[in-house]
């Protein structure tokens, strides 16, 4: 009767112990795929980021060379547009993705970007 008891226990053991080596298994495969995901996720959404800071930069710096030989009022509104876009671009935390503020600092690039188009 002990040697049935012991190979029942085995069983039930055996189902228990397969269910925890998958579980981990599957947790380490699950865990690599999303950090090799995030990553790839981040180099893209990381690269668009800085295109649309380039081209705001780009848009800035040309309008600043075309409005410094105007001399007109609606000119020097202009002008002072152009230099807070670039006092905005600037301050951005290029270095820092994990910035609290970064996205609300994009948000207020885009929108002086929008005042100045």
């Amino acid at each position: 009767m002990a040697m049935e008891q012991d190979i029942f226990d085995a069983v039930v053991m055996a189902d228990e112990r397969f269910h925890g080596e998958g579980y981990q298994e599957g947790y380490e495969e699950g865990s690599s795929l999303g950090l090799t995901e995030g990553k790839q996720y981040g180099v893209l959404h990381g690269a668009k980021i800085g295109s649309e800071i380039g081209c705001y930069r780009g848009f800035a710096l040309a309008w600043k060379c075309l409005l410094h030989s105007g001399a007109g009022e609606k000119d020097s509104r202009k002008m002072k547009v152009v230099e807070a876009l670039i006092s905005l671009l600037q301050d951005f935390p290029y270095d820092d993705p994990t910035s609290e503020t970064l996205h609300e600092d994009l948000d207020r690039i885009r929108g002086k970007f929008r005042q100045g188009s």
